[in-house]
């Protein structure tokens, strides 16, 4: 009993986490489904019995068992996927740059009201704090100004930048991209323009990196990585909702 209540609030618990993003008007693959997930579980766990009677009275029957037996290889498959996947993103999130002979890119996020929203104010601090201990090394704002953003994302960090002391001689803005992709493409257009070190540090959420490597990779482009905090209520829905990005990105 007393491993059930408690398994009973973790996933109560867990459910309150993929939940809350909601309140900040996020709403995504991620949340949806650790929602969906959470309250499955949950269920499960509170009407454990009846869970159980219903799985026995499908395995006396031959179709009952190949039912059960293939959604059991289908969780745990997913599972192993879902495992597999976050390995590789925890790596990719701390493969920091090796020496200053580098170009960092800035990965823009949403603007609001012409300010770094949290999400990108933290992308901002992590490269100011490279920035700040290595004086050579260049970085390009990258991303465009969207429909409900008063500046472009690149303007915003520029400015973000300057304010807090780093020389604008070293900043290049590429304020036309609308996503990763091209905030890559077009930032080492000017690398190559301004003969900057082709070798990138990319600055994003850490949760991102791994498809960011991947979008790199497909253009030639040698990276490593800078990883941002994110804020652990957002995180959860965030990753899970980069596992479906990066199968996404992977068949199609």
């Amino acid at each position: 009993m007393t491993a059930r209540l408690i398994s009973g609030l973790a996933c109560a618990g867990l459910l309150l986490i993929f939940a809350f993003p909601l309140t900040k008007g996020i709403i995504n693959t991620g949340n949806g489904v650790g929602m969906a997930f959470s309250a499955i579980l949950l269920c499960i766990i509170l009407f454990w019995n009846r869970f159980r009677d219903l799985i026995g009275r499908c395995w006396e029957k031959p179709l009952g068992k190949l039912l059960v037996s293939v959604l059991g290889l289908l969780a745990a498959a997913i599972a192993v996927l879902a495992i597999v996947i976050s390995v590789f993103m925890v790596k990719a999130a701390n493969d920091r740059p090796r020496n200053e002979d580098t170009t960092l890119v800035i990965l823009g996020c949403q603007v609001k009201n012409g300010a770094p929203s949290l999400m990108l104010r933290r992308r901002l601090e992590a490269a100011y704090e490279y920035l700040n201990e290595h004086e050579n090394v260049s970085v390009v704002v990258s991303g465009g100004k969207g429909e409900d953003e008063v500046i472009s994302e690149a303007q915003c960090m520029r400015d973000w930048l300057v304010d807090n002391g780093i020389s604008s001689d070293r900043i290049y803005m590429e304020d036309k991209s609308v996503n990763t992709e091209e905030n890559l493409r077009f930032s080492q257009k000017i690398i190559d323009d301004n003969k900057l070190p082709v070798t990138i540090t990319i600055v994003t959420d850490g949760f991102h990196q791994l498809r960011a490597d991947m979008l790199a990779e497909k253009h030639g482009i040698e990276a490593y990585n800078i990883s941002a905090d994110t804020r652990f209520y957002l995180l959860p829905t965030y990753w899970v909702r980069e596992w479906f990005g990066i199968i996404y990105y992977k068949l199609f």
